[in-house]
């Protein structure tokens, strides 16, 4: 007789709040861009005080998303949801008040710190609390409202901030945050599971492990920072030195890990999850893959920058990724137990097919191009989205144990943290150079097009040192399951 408990009965009224807050974050990330000018000239800030409150959020949310996971597996996931997302609310509203850029950075950074708390609570409940027959269909949800929100950001930031709502300005894009997450936080403990339903919540000898969280914040800064500035800073010798610093980092962490394993201590990250093969390949295709969406990044400079397309018509002309997006997701997810890697490969297939032919609408249509030359390339290159995050998501996170949602949710996220920091910063640059040699928009645009096609190659012959099919979905004679 089966011991597993039955599935949480209102799983998927919390799956919706979860996904709510995610939305927000990934919004509120992309949001600020486009409001830069306005805060500018409101708080007579400087550029690099400006750059910061973009920078200061992606660092902070990065360095706690691992720290974040782990809290959740001991403390329970509804307990760290509930903190995460009501200090997000809390730190929007300091920078929807902000009264100079010192205030309003150090409320980005307490916002990016508090997603880092919320946001891998989302995959960790998915895993722990729905059947391996749902988890496709939630994780396909979840993989929509990454790149959905994302897209949305630029939209949202360029309508708020010139609808001036209440002579709000540009404040506006924080304060919407605030009943968003208190009907977040208000939901979330109502309809999430208390933590003692499965007994999943860790309880291992030894406490936190601060020591660990402080060298993996090392070693993890020492990558993201050289990253995320290196290119703004011309690629400084100590950039690299500082990115070589992270080998030792993380050699000692794994050793401290490794220590406290044996001493019957919880570790932060217990090392030998990284030995099933889903989660180790995982996350390296996840991390090639990543890298190689900076070139959709670029792509957006040569609208803006190049064509002199506005911030908002920028936004629109994106739509159809967001379509492509729905559909690869509905298509794809329902067929993860037959296809196994066999969908993230096909992802792959679309997004070069996507790069390789607005490489081609880029070079032919030149200063004349326009956002109808662009719907077949951003259409194929969301659908290639829709088909992969997913999917590689799902066959990353099916060899972690319960126990472990958390810590394997943070580690995912992060690794797309670092994958979407090292594809602007290496596409980005050689956009740059090409640009400043010859100030040919369109050729530097096609150079960068030309990496994150080569990148998503490669990430698709990594593909191949994946599991043909995830193990944590039952079998089912005679349909082999991923």
């Amino acid at each position: 007789m089966s011991t597993e408990p039955e599935p949480y009965r209102l799983r998927w009224a919390a799956l919706g709040l979860l996904l709510t807050a995610v939305f927000m974050d990934m919004v509120d990330n992309q949001i600020v861009n486009i409001a830069l000018p306005a805060i500018q000239r409101d708080l007579d800030a400087p550029p690099s005080a400006l750059q910061w409150t973009a920078t200061g959020y992606t660092l902070a949310f990065a360095l706690t998303l691992i720290t974040g996971g782990r809290l959740g597996d001991r403390f329970g996931h509804r307990a760290l949801f509930v903190l995460g997302t009501a200090g997000f609310g809390l730190a929007s509203l300091a920078a929807g008040l902000a009264p100079d850029v010192t205030v309003l950075l150090l409320a980005r950074v307490a916002q990016g710190a508090f997603a880092g708390l919320m946001v891998p609570q989302v995959l960790a409940f998915v895993h722990a609390e729905f059947p391996a027959s749902e988890q496709g269909k939630a994780m396909g949800l979840y993989g929509m409202t990454f790149p959905i929100g994302g897209l949305a950001g630029p939209l949202l930031g360029g309508l708020l901030t010139q609808a001036d709502l209440f002579g709000w300005h540009w404040r506006t894009i924080f304060f919407i945050n605030v009943p968003i997450a208190l009907a977040a936080v208000v939901g979330a403990a109502l309809v999430m599971p208390a933590p003692h339903r499965t007994g999943r919540v860790r309880t291992g000898r030894g406490g936190t492990d601060v020591p660990g969280v402080l060298v993996l914040a090392a070693a993890l800064l020492a990558v993201l920072y050289p990253l995320v500035q290196g290119r703004e800073l011309g690629w400084p010798v100590w950039a690299f030195l500082l990115m070589a610093a992270a080998v030792p980092l993380l050699g000692w962490f794994v050793a401290m890990q490794r220590g406290r394993e044996r001493d019957g201590r919880e570790p932060l990250i217990r090392i030998g999850m990284f030995r099933d093969r889903g989660m180790s390949a995982g996350l390296l295709v996840m991390l090639i893959f990543y890298c190689g969406m900076g070139a959709f990044f670029v792509l957006t400079l040569h609208l803006q920058e190049g064509l002199g397309y506005s911030p908002l018509k920028t936004a629109l002309t994106m739509l159809p990724a967001t379509v492509g997006i729905v559909a690869g997701n509905g298509v794809g997810m329902p067929l993860a137990p037959r296809l196994g890697r066999g969908l993230p490969m096909a992802g792959l297939v679309l997004l070069l097919a996507g790069a390789v032919t607005m490489s081609f609408a880029v070079t032919h249509f030149g200063a004349g191009l326009t956002p109808w030359q662009l719907v077949i390339p951003v259409l194929l290159y969301g659908a290639g989205l829709g088909l992969g995050a997913s999917s590689l998501m799902l066959i990353t996170l099916a060899g972690a144990g319960a126990g472990d949602a958390g810590a394997a949710s943070g580690t995912v996220n992060t690794v797309v943290q670092l994958g979407m920091a090292a594809g602007p910063a290496t596409v980005g640059t050689a956009f740059f150079g090409r640009l400043a040699a010859d100030g040919d928009f369109a050729a530097a645009t096609r150079t960068s097009l030309v990496i994150g096609a080569v990148l998503f190659g490669v990430a698709l012959l990594a593909c191949f040192l994946l599991p043909r099919r995830t193990a944590s979905t039952p079998q089912p004679a005679p349909v082999a399951q991923p």
